[in-house]
């Protein structure tokens, strides 16, 4: 569904950066509804605009102001580490156009990117997962108060294009959403990494663990999804009193794996606001 314009008429996203990211929202976009002529990137690479042009057949610029004086809606989609830059350089052109601004750089706070761009824009922090390469992302979003809902309509209508959303409403638990579902799908594929693994030591053929290993976390993962109990009660559904999973349970309870992923998450929230500091006293 393509949400209406604040103004009345369909809006023009822009795109600041043609990545992977900015490309898998663009695809998403464009097979919910959004048309081709709704939606221009910025690439310095000729031959990366051309490849865009070509693929998704959407107009592209050079020159990242020129997509900012045609955008309603401007999405950042640029590495953190030059965010600052690309943002002050921006903020001529942003501070006139007066667009909704959504930045998908990991680690960079509001305050620092509203900045950067001259203050006083509608501003959303959106943090996707990999996972939205595929379109099956779950990001997290977190809006200024300059951020109407016609606007917050706009931004979720964005980022759902590749998955689900969460609205937050305080941005410190942006450190935790990265900590979860960013980082996340690194934990799962280690334990995939590690279940294969041990099926191997016990005498399967690694491409017989690889296809089970891959299935059964499929199947978990949509057994959870479709269904109405908690985790907690789909565990206990598959554990029989005395039988086999019972026991393997028992080994990774006894491990003290809970206590292992509540540290991990705090490592990650931890390392995240120390990011978040670092990009803040770059500008």
């Amino acid at each position: 569904m393509v949400p209406p314009s604040t103004h009345g008429a369909p809006p023009l996203i822009g795109f600041i950066g043609a990545g992977n990211m900015a490309r898998s929202l663009v695809s998403g976009l464009l097979k919910n509804g959004w048309g081709n002529n709704q939606i221009v990137l910025s690439d310095p690479d000729p031959s990366q605009r051309q490849s865009i042009e070509s693929v998704l057949r959407v107009k592209t610029f050079a020159d990242n102001p020129a997509v900012v004086t045609h955008a309603e809606i401007l999405v950042l989609a640029v590495k953190p580490q030059v965010l600052a830059e690309v943002a002050m350089a921006l903020a001529p052109a942003a501070q006139k156009k007066k667009p909704l601004v959504i930045s998908i750089a990991a680690g960079v706070r509001l305050a620092d990117l509203d900045r950067w761009l001259g203050g006083g824009l509608p501003l959303v922090r959106a943090m996707p997962n990999t996972a939205a390469l595929i379109g099956s992302g779950a990001s997290g979003l977190y809006a200024n108060a300059r951020v109407n809902e016609a606007m917050r309509n706009q931004a979720e209508s964005i980022l759902r294009a590749v998955g689900v959303t969460v609205w937050l409403g305080d941005e410190s638990l942006m450190d935790v959403v990265t900590a979860l579902s960013g980082s996340g799908p690194a934990y799962f594929f280690l334990i995939m990494e590690a279940l294969e693994q041990a099926s191997i030591e016990s005498g399967l053929d690694p491409k017989q663990a690889r296809l089970l290993t891959l299935e059964t976390a499929y199947g978990a993962a949509k057994m959870a999804l479709e269904g109405h109990e908690e985790p907690s009660q789909l565990r206990q559904r598959v554990t029989s009193p005395g039988g086999t999973t019972e026991q393997a349970v028992k080994v990774l309870e006894n491990g003290d794996i809970r206590r292992l992923f509540s540290n991990a998450i705090k490592a990650a929230v931890n390392r995240s606001r120390e990011i978040s500091d670092l990009f803040g006293k770059k500008a």
